[in-house]
């Protein structure tokens, strides 16, 4: 019963408002301006409130938000800014080492081939050189073969022409010691 009361009470005072405007202006009567005063209030109030607790606030949030994710997209930016920065620089570091590397590897290649020609040179030097030795060794091995060959061979000559001209056979000793002195002062020259 208490709630009927005052459900009459604002039915009764809610119909006299809606049959007063059928009087003329409503506003601009001095009657109703504490009811029109009343509900201005009251919807102002309630838009106010409406506004300040719930729409406000969301969408002081989603700016709240949106600045927040700008920032940290503008610090990780810098971030990877800076390690891209970093990395170019220890990419450059690393061609730069590499091509000093290269260029020691290179310089040691030279040596070490330099090197090694060398020692083949000197032992090709070396072995050219016995080579050579081996050969004025045969060289005069055979000059001293071919004098004693080229003896024997004017000394049967020598002892055919002397008994084919004169028919007498001469001894072999004396004919070896003409041969002997004329290689002596002869043969030297020529070899």
């Amino acid at each position: 019963m208490r709630l009927k009361i005052p459900f009459i009470i604002f039915i009764y005072w809610f119909e006299t408002l809606l049959f007063a405007a059928e009087a003329g202006m409503p506003q601009l009567d001095s009657k109703y301006w504490f009811s029109q005063s009343f509900w201005l209030i009251l919807i102002f109030l309630l838009l106010y409130l409406s506004l300040s607790k719930f729409f406000i606030p969301k969408i002081k949030d989603n700016l709240d938000d949106r600045e927040k994710k700008i920032k940290d997209n503008l610090d990780e930016a810098k971030e990877l800014s800076e390690l891209a920065e970093k990395k170019s620089l220890e990419y450059e570091n690393e061609i730069s080492n590499a091509k000093k590397e290269v260029i020691k590897i290179i310089s040691e290649s030279k040596k070490q081939l330099d090197k090694n020609i060398s020692q083949k040179k000197e032992q090709f030097e070396k072995e050219l050189e016995k080579e050579i030795n081996k050969a004025e060794k045969e060289i005069l091995d055979l000059k001293k073969g071919s004098s004693k060959s080229i003896n024997l061979i004017a000394e049967e000559i020598s002892a055919k022409i002397i008994e084919d001209v004169t028919g007498d056979k001469l001894n072999n000793s004396s004919i070896k010691a003409s041969v002997a002195e004329v290689s002596k002062n002869k043969i030297g020259k020529y070899l």
